[in-house]
């Protein structure tokens, strides 16, 4: 039970530190889903040199020393409790975010993930040599039903009901106690085996015979395969369907859940049961990448994308426990798999975005799935071989079709930390209804009819009848023309729409956290240029900025800083909002935009408006069939002063909703805002 009982919680707090981790630094980086796929690099990498630990360790030290070794370790990591992000890496916004989050992550919990990460091995290598003739590897089953476990308690039982620094707290106490019962089993460990006894076992590493190069290799190609898939249909579904929260956990639930059911010992996987299935769903998966008719159907993409995921994993995984060694090899078998884990994961988190300026990762991914599938299909029946072949070079096939489709009307494709940003053409330049657009994964980040007619005008969700629109013309009828002007403010650069709003003599201050957008902006449209404001653009994640900055006295600021298609949690706080009201004059508005196909946010804002004694409307903008630059939005605008927002047209009260959430720094929660009717 000993045994059991200490891989289980250490499982579970591997998995429970991710999303706790994720959670404190995801604000300091603007809230980008690409900070999940840098701390699961970080993970994988930690996981990897966990691994290593537990093959290198014992035959260095030997089966009495590496315990008592061991336990020592386990004590200083008690050092570093509890796992709170220190304020003083807290980036001011302008560093180059991966390396930034990696050093964060060591710095914060490296000790305590590395020696999570040692258990499973090491245990169950334990576990063999007190109990020889016993199967080790189910341990690893166990293992990996705890991580599942911490992966659905966190969103569903943790988050929604405790703050960020309380879990912080829980968890470190939690691993105090996982320290004791590592601790004592070491303990155990050492004093029932002597040396002795382990070089005459006869399934020691001295006697069994050390698996081949090539199985060797296929172990590493497995896990790698499987590890990529994930990543990338993570990104795929999140990116390019639907901006949807925690969506990446189903992803990841069915890629633990295969680790289960192949590790467990009682013939899941059965090859000939998976031929057929791995065939349609790779088929499936490919047709869904180049036909766009599904792009934004988020049932048929997360299905078709998550059962093909648990398929294909299920193969892999299957394959390699169907080439496990004797537990005399168990430490290096589980090291090769998280060489492969770590490999995949940096294919996807740092490869990936550097060569291609697309997502191809999805294919890549499957491409490799595809590979290593020929000879599990040719062993099934050799006639299958071919077929396998076929399906491989199709994935190919697929990969070169998703690649120009996405650049089919683009003048240019470019890619960073921040994701794919697509300009696109439509119309002949020079004719009336020429437009440029910008596209961020699946969501639009503005457009600009080029025609000298049209350039000037504000488009999409910043046309008049927009709230933002609204907003800024009735401060002009509140303050007619002086030698002051307004002071406009935008969190969110997209094209520069706002900068339509500007006359020569207001001021204008835009905060972008992703440089290449203001690249963009400048190269592609010409809403900056034009506006004889001349407006700033400051780069960097717009609440550190103006945490620092004295106050501007805006007279309306807008926050439209969409991540995907929801706007980053750390932007819609009680905190700051607190920080935004700052930078307003005594009459200034602060507008959000919150339009939102998954989440109900305006409920979120009412609570903090109520809990700041300020006043709020909500300003609807339904779609016009007759007006080409319009786009429907939905706009919540706050002030200090009721009487700031009287007679602000097709403005409705801000209602709050019984049982609505109050967001916190420390605590805030986007189940609880989910459109689950939608």
């Amino acid at each position: 039970m000993h045994f059991y009982l200490t891989v289980a919680l250490s499982a579970f707090l591997l998995f429970l530190v991710q999303p706790l981790i994720a959670k404190q630094i995801l604000p300091w980086f603007g809230g980008s889903s690409a900070v999940w796929t840098t701390c699961m690099l970080f993970f994988q990498a930690a996981l990897l040199l966990g691994y290593a630990y537990a093959d290198v360790a014992p035959r260095a030290l030997g089966p009495r020393n590496q315990p008592r070794a061991h336990i020592v370790v386990a004590l200083l990591c008690l050092v570093v409790l509890p796992i709170l992000a220190p304020e003083a890496l807290k980036p001011l916004g302008t560093e180059e975010p991966i390396s930034r989050i990696l050093v964060l992550l060591a710095v914060t919990i490296g000790l305590p993930y590395l020696l999570l990460s040692t258990t499973s091995p090491l245990i169950q290598s334990y576990f063999a040599r007190l109990n020889p003739g016993k199967n080790p590897y189910r341990l690893f089953a166990l293992s990996n039903a705890a991580s599942l476990a911490a992966l659905v308690a966190y969103p569903t039982v943790i988050e929604p009901f405790v703050g960020v620094r309380a879990q912080a707290y829980g968890w470190s106490f939690a691993f105090a106690l996982y320290v004791v019962l590592l601790a004592a089993l070491a303990w155990r460990v050492s004093s029932a085996a002597p040396v002795a006894s382990v070089q005459s076992d006869p399934a020691s590493p001295r006697d069994a015979i050390a698996p081949a190069r090539v199985a060797q290799l296929r172990w590493i190609a497995l896990s790698a395969a499987g590890s990529m898939l994930l990543l990338a249909v993570s990104n795929h579904i999140t990116q390019n369907v639907a901006s949807v929260p925690l969506l990446w956990v189903l992803p990841l639930t069915l890629y633990l859940l295969t680790f289960i059911l192949t590790f467990d010992g009682t013939g899941w996987y059965k090859r000939q049961y998976f031929v057929g299935p791995f065939f349609v769903l790779v088929i499936a998966m490919c047709a869904l990448l180049i036909d766009k008719t599904y792009q934004f159907d988020l049932i048929v993409q997360t299905s078709v994308f998550c059962i093909g995921l648990f398929v294909v994993c299920m193969v892999c995984h299957g394959e390699l426990v169907d080439a496990k060694p004797e537990p005399a090899h168990l430490t290096r078998f589980y090291l090769l798999i998280s060489v492969g884990g770590a490999l995949g994961a940096l294919v996807v988190s740092v490869v990936a975005p550097l060569a291609f300026p697309t997502f191809l990762e999805t294919p890549v991914a499957l491409f490799v799935a595809a590979l290593l599938f020929v000879p599990v299909a040719t062993g099934a029946h050799p006639f299958l071989q071919w077929l396998a072949v076929a399906l491989a070079m199709g994935v190919v096939g697929t990969g070169a079709y998703y690649w120009k489709t996405e650049h089919n009307n683009s003048l240019e494709v470019t890619r960073n930390f921040y994701g794919v940003m697509k300009i696109k053409s439509y119309d002949e330049p020079g004719e009336e209804n020429h437009l440029v657009r910008m596209v961020h994964g699946a969501i639009l980040h503005g457009e600009q009819y080029t025609h000298e007619k049209w350039r000037r005008e504000p488009t999409t969700y910043y046309t008049p009848t927009s709230g933002f629109g609204r907003a800024v013309n009735h401060q002009r009828t509140q303050a007619p023309r002086s030698a002051n002007g307004l002071r406009i403010g935008m969190i969110g650069l997209g094209v520069g729409t706002v900068a339509a709003y500007c006359r020569d003599i207001d001021q204008c201050r835009i905060y972008e956290i992703n440089a290449e957008v203001e690249r963009l902006a400048r190269k592609h449209f010409t809403y900056l240029a034009d506006s004889p404001s001349k407006p700033q653009v400051i780069i960097g994640d717009a609440r550190l900025s103006l945490e620092r900055e004295a106050s501007n006295r805006f007279s309306v600021l807008a926050v439209d800083a969409f991540s995907g298609d929801s706007i980053p949690m750390h932007l819609i706080t009680d905190e700051a909002v607190r920080v935004f009201m700052n930078q307003l004059g005594d009459t200034g508005i602060l507008a959000y935009h919150v339009s939102n196909r998954f989440l109900n946010l305006p409920p979120v804002l009412a609570e903090i408006v109520a809990a700041e004694r300020l006043a709020a409307v909500v300003v609807e903008d339904p779609a016009q069939s007759n007006n080409a630059l319009h786009s429907s939005s939905t706009w919540v605008l706050l002030a200090r002063d009721a009487k700031t927002l009287d007679g602000i047209e097709a403005a409705k009260p801000l209602e709050r909703v019984e049982g609505a959430p109050f967001w916190t720094d420390d605590f805030n929660n986007l189940l609880s805002v989910v459109k689950w009717k939608h």
